[in-house]
């Protein structure tokens, strides 16, 4: 069965946020911390975060271009600023994972009176994004240090709400199983306002596909789908509304802004689909059902 495959395909995947390693590149600083190593290399003027595993797998988690330092570098990060097309201008925004900061910055940028808050689990990813990837924090942008599912529940119990979550919590391995279930992205969706965006970026490829679009799927109804080209990357959009239909159609002003991180607007929307291309039969997702569990057996 597709299941009895479901751990080893989650534990061989290359991460959405990964990048062909980097030959020759120069290790400037690592930092030990309860999660991981934390290391930041540079080659060829391209400074990246990635995370020591125990797989010794290259993974960077943030890439930044120091002669471009505006020039968004992974695809899945230009993907995701699609989410402008359905609100222009999100009152609160919510990042899970943060990275080295990038799409806090550039969301920041793009509509300055958003409030950003991004929550990341390890004190030292946010020093390091502080130090060597610009990542700034302000009365509009803030951090919090805390598990992500710890934050969205406190989050729903003081009644906060977001226009807009952006799911890109990875530990270096694979995504946390307890941010993939159905639990979880109910939980989501009870903290985003009315007809507010979900965007988490995932897997394109792996035995993992059909069971976690389901589950998706299984809370928000319809989906649409961004396929990073050259990478392998999958973004998924939700909507908590009642019919979600995603306009990619948008104003010059939209292309006029994302110019400046050097992200081709026309060239996004080419691949954004609502097509479903997963086994609609797939089991879903659940606290008491995930990979994770899998080790057990």
């Amino acid at each position: 069965m597709k299941l009895n495959k479901l751990l080893f395909a989650t534990l061989s995947l290359l991460l959405p946020t990964s990048i062909s390693p980097l030959v020759n590149a120069q290790e400037i600083e690592k930092s030990r911390s309860i999660y991981r190593n934390v290391v930041i290399t540079e080659n060829n003027k391209i400074r990246c975060m990635r995370f020591e595993t125990r797989r010794k797998k290259v993974s960077n988690q943030a890439c930044m271009d120091i002669n471009a330092p505006d020039r968004i570098v992974f695809e899945y990060a230009q993907g995701t600023l699609a989410g402008f097309a359905h609100n222009p201008t999100p009152k609160r925004v919510l990042i899970l994972g943060l990275g080295g900061g990038t799409l806090s910055n550039v969301i920041n940028q793009i509509s300055p009176k958003t409030e950003v808050t991004s929550v990341d689990i390890d004190p030292v990813v946010v020093k390091m994004a502080k130090k060597y990837f610009a990542y700034q924090e302000s009365p509009k942008v803030k951090t919090e240090i805390k598990d992500a599912r710890v934050y969205v529940k406190r989050a729903l119990l003081n009644k906060q709400q977001f226009d807009w979550i952006i799911l890109d919590a990875f530990n270096g391995d694979y995504i946390p199983e307890h941010l993939m279930t159905q639990e979880f992205l109910q939980e989501i969706k009870a903290l985003l306002s009315d007809n507010g965006l979900v965007t988490a970026n995932t897997f394109s490829t792996s035995e993992l596909y059909d069971y976690e679009s389901a589950t998706y799927h299984s809370v928000f109804g319809k989906l649409y789908q961004f396929k990073a080209p050259t990478k392998g990357n999958r973004l998924i959009f939700a909507c908590n509304c009642d019919e979600f239909n995603f306009n990619l159609t948008q104003p010059d002003i939209l292309q006029t802004k994302l110019e400046k991180y050097q992200v081709d607007w026309q060239k996004i929307t080419r691949y954004i689909t609502d097509k479903i291309d997963w086994d609609t039969n797939s089991e879903v997702l659940t606290d008491q059902y995930s990979p994770a569990n899998l080790l057990n057996r």
